[in-house]
């Protein structure tokens, strides 16, 4: 029902569990269900590249039959999110100001969030793309801490927008006042010698609108964002996890608190199962080990479907093992 019904599927999970062979897999096995699908990595370690064998990169590349592939290089992101903040900015400040705009702007290459907050905008301009031209949109996400903090992003910077929307307010009331009061030394004034007063908010109402429907714009974008991540008829968030202690202790985490962002948890897949025909004395261990972490699996996650996929003797990697990857997943019932 997941690739039937689904609009958009995150697939996300502990780093090196398998999450860019399971959403590979899980994306050839819907393009060959007839869907038209978009596969979306954003791990900066270019993985989905890896997994094709082959390069694919910062644009939409066709990689089977009814199947694309895009991968999000966050510093590539931040790069241009900067710059067009740059641009932005010396619209509304005199030239003396350009060096110091970009100065605070090399700084905030390197501040906390700045990555996620650039990658947050384009993953949102890329669901609303990706839902116009295609039946399914799949995200390769990056390890489970930096998808949390991208999915709990839209509502901190909604919040933070419209800060900056009642701020803008407030000062373009205090500008009003102020104007009115003292001239502005020639700056902005047609003509210095006229009444003060009568030119005091000169341009400022193209500034003003100019600065807010770009704010207003951006949390239009992330309000929708958050709308679709939430609607559990047409979004789903599938983990994967390997039969493993910190795997087990990291998804439990993940999990409560998607829940209690109330994102919709479609289920988990298990990975790298030791298959029954598995055998010597060190297989046997490492089996009777595995056998108490399922058991902790189905009581932990007991309220979630479990997709169980066994153990493979060589690397997944290409289109005709991610293929094979695609029939387990299958008949693991996806």
């Amino acid at each position: 029902m997941l690739l039937t019904n689904k609009r958009l599927l995150l697939v996300g999970g502990k780093g090196g569990v398998g999450k860019t062979t399971t959403s590979s897999a899980l994306a050839l096995l819907a393009s060959m269900r007839g869907k038209k699908v978009l596969l979306v990595s954003t791990d900066p370690a270019h993985s989905l590249s890896d997994a094709f064998n082959r390069p694919i990169g910062d644009t939409i590349t066709r990689l089977a039959d009814n199947l694309d592939g895009l991968e999000l290089d966050p510093d590539r992101e931040v790069a241009q999110h900067l710059a067009k903040v740059t641009a932005q900015l010396k619209r509304f400040t005199r030239p003396e100001m350009y060096s110091e705009i970009e100065r605070q702007m090399r700084l905030t290459r390197q501040s906390p969030g700045a990555q996620e907050a650039a990658m947050l905008e384009r993953i949102a301009n890329v669901i609303e793309l990706g839902l116009k031209d295609y039946d399914l949109v799949i995200f390769d996400t990056a390890p489970t801490g930096h998808t949390l903090r991208l999915l709990s992003l839209p509502e901190a910077m909604a919040a933070w927008t419209q800060g900056l929307l009642n701020a803008n307010k407030r000062s373009e009331k205090l500008g009003e006042v102020l104007g009115h009061l003292t001239p502005k030394a020639g700056r902005d004034v047609d003509n210095p010698l006229a009444d003060p007063s009568e030119h005091a908010t000169s341009g400022m109402d193209e500034r003003n609108k100019a600065i807010t429907e770009t704010l207003m714009a951006r949390q239009r974008l992330l309000q929708r964002t958050r709308e679709v991540l939430t609607n559990a008829d047409s979004s789903a968030l599938l983990f994967v996890l390997t039969p493993e202690k910190l795997p087990i202790l990291e998804t439990g985490r993940a999990v409560q608190s998607l829940q209690q962002e109330k994102l919709p948890l479609a289920g988990l897949v298990i990975n790298r199962i030791l298959p029954d025909s598995a055998d010597g004395d060190f297989l046997a261990a490492r089996r009777s080990q595995e056998k108490v972490h399922l058991a902790q699996i189905e009581q932990d996650f007991a309220s979630l479907p479990h997709y169980k996929v066994p153990l493979q003797a060589t690397d997944i990697q290409g289109l005709s093992a991610l293929q094979h990857m695609a029939w387990l997943l299958e008949n693991a019932g996806l």
